[in-house]
């Protein structure tokens, strides 16, 4: 009798946490996500919550264009749950890693349904494995192109950890509300300025969404890519481009030498408007350390950057 009962108290404990009422102990664990840069890592902290532990392969004022893996990023893939990349070309060893590293769980391709620009046609790519039929990958240069993001890391976390659904709907809701009011910021601030003063150089070719979406016309220095230093005919076309054009303002990037546009600079009285930050985040702490801190602040530095005269 004593069996049965133990019996018959082991058969309604399994059924309560199937029916969900006590989750087992490893149903709280985090899920281990591995995302490929640090942008990314950050939209997927945002909806996940205290529900995922997430690692950037690609960290903070690092260049994913440059990206070489080691033994110890495989390792890391081999342990997640799920995979997050940005898609569209912008990770070039990211199938090799995997591969490589065995890991055959879910791979979410955050920029998936977003509608893509094409790639600017330039003989400055340096050769890089761009096409030039091949769609722009910088698509979280676009606020509402973001929406498209955490939309898609909802819906792939929900997928994860079915049970945390809820949650995921909900931080996504107002992370969007957040998206939401920025773009509406972005906007305003931007109409500000005069159309003509919305001529502005970069170090490579990252803000083509920005530029559509907010009206702003952008020269690089470099292509799409940052994996080789700019060539003297590089620097003489940007040159042109700010006599040309009128532009008065130079932008650095986090991940960028910026020493040849301090010299382009210096050589066409343009002055440097500050540090923007295309492919990644800032160190933790400071003020680009998020996806939507590192917009805002891209935002500000810009239209400071062209309000005023050199």
């Amino acid at each position: 009798m004593m069996l049965n009962t133990f019996q018959a108290k082991v058969r309604l404990f399994v059924a309560v946490v199937l029916l969900g009422g006590i989750a087992p102990s490893y149903a709280s664990e985090p899920l281990p996500v591995v995302a490929s840069f640090s942008i990314l890592a950050d939209m997927v902290k945002q909806v996940g919550g205290p529900h995922v532990a997430v690692t950037s392969l690609v960290g903070p004022n690092s260049d994913a264009h440059v990206f070489d893996p080691t033994p110890a990023d495989a390792k890391r893939l081999a342990q997640a749950k799920l995979v997050v990349v940005n898609g569209l070309g912008f990770e070039g060893w990211m199938n090799r890693l995997i591969k490589s590293s065995g890991y055959k769980g879910p791979v979410l391709t955050a920029s998936k349904g977003v509608k893509t620009i094409p790639m600017a046609k330039s003989d400055h790519d340096h050769g890089h494995n761009h096409s030039h039929a091949a769609p722009d990958p910088h698509a979280w240069q676009n606020l509402m192109n973001a929406r498209q993001y955490v939309e898609n890391i909802k819906v792939a976390l929900s997928a994860a950890m079915p049970a945390q659904t809820a949650d995921f709907q909900a931080r996504a809701a107002a992370y969007l509300k957040q998206i939401d009011a920025l773009e509406k910021s972005t906007q305003a601030k931007i109409a500000a300025v005069p159309m003509e003063r919305r001529r502005v150089i970069t170090s490579h070719d990252a803000f083509g969404y920005f530029a559509r979406a907010y009206k702003v016309t952008f020269y690089p220095l470099q292509g799409l890519s940052t994996g080789s230093e700019p060539s003297a005919a590089d620097v003489v076309r940007i040159v042109n481009e700010i006599k040309k054009n009128k532009v008065t303002a130079i932008f650095a990037e986090n991940i960028s030498d910026p020493r040849v546009l301090e010299r382009v600079a210096k050589d066409t009285g343009a002055k440097i408007g500050g540090t923007l930050f295309a492919d990644a985040l800032s160190e933790p702490g400071t003020d680009a350390d998020t996806y939507l801190k590192m917009f805002e602040r891209n935002v500000s530095t810009i239209v400071s950057g062209i309000s005023v005269s050199p």
